[in-house]
């Protein structure tokens, strides 16, 4: 039995945590843009952290269950609807054979995680689910999800599928609030990168005070940001480097651009910082049109962040393995 797609999306696609040890080769990782939402919509649907799922832009894909489903929404929230009502996101859901899930009108964020209890029936390439839309590898046939393709989904444990004979859905009684830290989404932390020293003081200062605006010419590869031109001490050429998710580059216009997911292996543009990992899921949710403003931070703080990040999301997942394993005996 299968996850049927009735009506394709503008860019939905299936992702995983990424696709590594594979950079020297010139395989860039992919993977979910928010990583945190997705394994927080794995942790609810009851599946290891690191399964696969569908990464939705808005106008979502919608979908139908040829079977009976635990499922879990995170990320932006895209008003989810079954059969034509309106179900909340972060809380697992029971959804009942033949049921439809649609996507009604971007309330907030940019990217929703839909995760199937169980995972994706699919094969992986070079050890990951990931899709890789340029090398057209991976995910689904190694593209975005278009209308009436069918993605196989495993059974749902007995005890689980008896309950949907009751009702065209069930939410589960427990949630999950998404914004872990409570702070500021619009503030984004980076340390300094190799190259910070050749940005000019004022430039420097101008980083650090102005607002960016993220261009309509962004997509998974890398956010282009526009603001006040930055300028750089010095017009010699850098050595080709390693670049990662978050690193923020200096374009020779004097505007930056930040890596996302879909960034290349290495780059030859400053790499004036990079944003810490624990704020990389606020990034994500950011579209065209946005404004980011950034802020140094020290090596300690972002290890900090991180930690709290990770423990955050360990009580969760225990918590949701109890709920569960409690709620399949009733």
């Amino acid at each position: 039995m299968n996850l049927r797609v009735i009506k394709a999306g503008v860019l939905d696609t299936i992702q995983d945590m990424g696709r590594y040890k594979w950079q020297h080769l010139g395989i860039n990782p992919c993977g979910a843009m928010d990583k945190w939402s997705a394994q927080l919509a794995n942790v609810l649907a009851g599946n290891n952290r690191m399964d696969a799922v569908i990464e939705l832009h808005f106008p979502a894909s919608e979908f139908f269950f040829e079977q009976p489903a635990l499922i879990a929404i995170t990320g932006a929230d895209f008003t989810a609807n079954l059969n034509g009502e309106e179900i909340s996101c972060g809380q697992p859901v029971l959804v009942s054979r033949y049921s439809i899930l649609q996507f009604y009108r971007l309330k907030k964020g940019a990217r929703a995680y839909l995760a199937v209890h169980g995972g994706f029936n699919i094969p992986r390439w070079l050890n990951s689910f990931s899709t890789h839309l340029k090398a057209s590898a991976g995910g689904y046939k190694g593209r975005a999800l278009q209308k009436d393709d069918e993605i196989g989904i495993h059974s749902l444990a007995p005890e689980l599928s008896a309950l949907t004979d009751k009702k065209e859905y069930q939410i589960l009684p427990w949630k999950t609030e998404t914004n872990w830290n409570d702070s500021d989404d619009t503030i984004i932390e980076v340390l300094p990168g190799n190259e910070w020293s050749r940005l000019t003081q004022p430039s420097q200062e101008k980083f650090c005070n102005q607002s960016l605006r993220i261009t309509p010419q962004s997509d998974r590869m890398g956010y282009r940001l526009t603001g006040e031109k930055l300028l750089s001490q010095t017009d010699e050429e850098v050595v080709s480097s390693a670049v990662n998710f978050g690193t923020l580059q200096l374009l020779p216009d004097g505007q930056l651009i930040v890596l996302m997911a879909d960034h290349q292996t290495t780059g030859g543009y400053p790499r004036i910082a990079h944003v810490i990992t624990a704020h990389h899921s606020a990034l994500a949710q950011k579209k065209p049109g946005d404004h980011i403003h950034f802020r140094l931070t020290d090596h300690q703080k972002a290890e900090d962040l991180l930690q709290k990040q990770e423990q955050h999301l360990q009580q969760v997942q225990n918590a949701c393995i109890f709920r569960l394993q409690e709620y399949c005996k009733r």
